[in-house]
């Protein structure tokens, strides 16, 4: 991106330039590194010029890049404890708001109220790679945001600016295939976090053909850095397994015979951006360019994994007042305890037997304590308003997928004339939308399944 790589040029100039001006008075480089991070984060606070603004910041972003975790560590509580609300100021605005409540003090309340690290995050953002560097701060951030308040708190700061910095009118959708620079495939390689890319060939094999397609969001300020990116497979049909999507000897279609999208994978790709949902815009984006290019296509599905089932079966199979499973259904649940139970054919169909129906309740029933559906992959798609379509048995046998869910996959089906009312049902009711075939699970394994109504936390008898 010629255009992008002549801007960033110019940053760059424009901020080495104002780096001269800026420690001129230094006697050395050596001196102006003696400068701390709290003495330099004032300045930038303080700064009016833009060449000069630029260096500061850049000149904190490139220590900061070099610190060692103690380093980090010490640098985001500085943050908090220098660079929270001025208080004094919050006081005033809270007893003025009070005695005169119009638009003129609630706008002075809300300005007192943000943290200035909020407007010094904004400063280093106009550093050269600047956004790049703050995504990598985040997720520093947030492999320490579960030990302290302080962390979480400056969380909640990145979180706010991100949102804005990442919203949907920001994103560019582009294509991936074959012809995409090796740079940016290498990327897929990396950021694939469903299904493993295990070599370059394997990666041609998800983009080269009629009858695949790749998207990805990106960012102008980084360019080259997927956001999110989907790969969707072009079926006559919905698939029950990985392996129709993924055998290397399946047999390949044209892309007009399609009358199925299937999305099998979706990945974010930065971890300084957990959070910030792109996803939900991405497969309507991708939804509405396919319909316009395959006017063929009728179903847009997905084949999604079940991360949270096992974990959450272990725990029902460990409580002994738990209900759920009963004496019977533990008694086949053990055939699990044997690492090759799935090469069995007796025993597969057991745990077939026991396992779908515990595996409805766990996406029907089963709520966290705030009410949402317990898989986050089922958050994501119900919440986007799809409705869950089928549960496939042993629809993958990779290790991780037998791990998290012993082999489980769903098909979520985005019909698009019920987006709105699923969304609506689940947010205002709790209640998921699902098949009659995924209800009917339900009714085939004893008490657990005397369901009163679908919602929430639901009731049985």
């Amino acid at each position: 991106m010629p255009g992008t790589s002549f801007f960033s040029d110019m940053l760059q100039n424009i901020t080495d330039r104002g780096r001269k001006l800026l420690f001129a008075d230094s006697r050395t480089p050596a001196d102006a590194t003696k400068v701390d991070f709290e003495t330099l984060c004032e300045m930038l606070m303080s700064s009016r010029g833009e060449a000069s603004g630029m260096a500061i910041a850049a000149e904190i972003l490139d220590r900061w890049s070099k610190l060692e975790a103690d380093g980090v560590q010490q640098f985001l509580q500085m943050l908090y404890d220098r660079f929270g609300p001025d208080t004094a100021k919050l006081d005033q605005a809270i007893e003025t708001y009070r005695a005169q409540k119009n638009s003129a003090t609630i706008t002075a309340l809300h300005q007192a109220a943000e943290p200035r690290r909020q407007e010094l995050l904004r400063r280093l953002n106009q550093a050269p790679n600047g956004t790049a560097k703050l995504v990598q701060m985040r997720q520093q951030l947030l492999a320490l945001a579960a030990q302290a308040d302080e962390y979480r708190a400056i969380d909640t700061d990145f979180a706010h600016l991100f949102g804005s910095w990442f919203n949907r009118g920001f994103l560019t959708l582009r294509p991936i295939d074959w012809s995409t620079p090796a740079h940016i495939l290498e990327k897929i390689i990396k950021y694939e976090a469903v299904h493993e890319i295990a070599s370059w060939e394997e990666l041609r094999r998800r983009l080269a053909p009629a009858d695949r397609r790749c998207f990805a969001f990106f960012h102008p300020r980084l360019a080259d850095e997927p956001l999110v990116f989907v790969e969707v497979a072009l079926t006559r049909s919905v698939p029950n397994t990985i392996a129709d999507v993924l055998d290397e000897g399946r047999e390949q279609i044209n892309a007009d015979e399609a009358t199925t999208a299937v999305f099998y994978s979706i990945s974010n790709c930065q971890d300084g951006l957990r959070g910030i949902s792109f996803g939900n815009f991405l497969i309507k984006q991708v939804v509405e360019d396919l319909r316009r290019d395959l006017p063929g296509l009728k179903n847009f599905v997905t084949l999604s994994p079940v991360p949270g089932f096992a974990r959450w079966l272990a725990k029902a199979r460990a409580s002994a007042a738990s209900p759920v499973p009963s004496d019977a259904d533990r008694k086949n649940l053990a055939l699990l305890d044997d690492p090759r139970w799935a090469d069995d054919r007796a025993k597969a169909v057991e745990v077939e037997r026991v396992l779908l129906p515990l595996a409805a309740r766990y996406f029907l029933i089963e709520r966290t304590p705030q009410g949402r559906p317990l898989d986050p992959v089922a958050r994501f798609h119900l919440g986007n308003g799809a409705r869950l379509e089928r549960l496939n048995f042993l629809a993958d046998h990779s290790a991780r997928a037998m791990t998290q869910a012993h082999g489980l996959m769903v098909n979520y089906l985005y019909k698009l004339d019920d987006i709105v009312a699923n969304h609506e049902a689940l947010a205002q009711r709790g209640e998921v939308a699902a098949s009659p075939a995924v209800k009917n699970l339900l009714g085939r394994n004893g008490d657990a399944t005397k369901v009163v109504r679908l919602r929430g936390l639901s009731r049985e008898s």
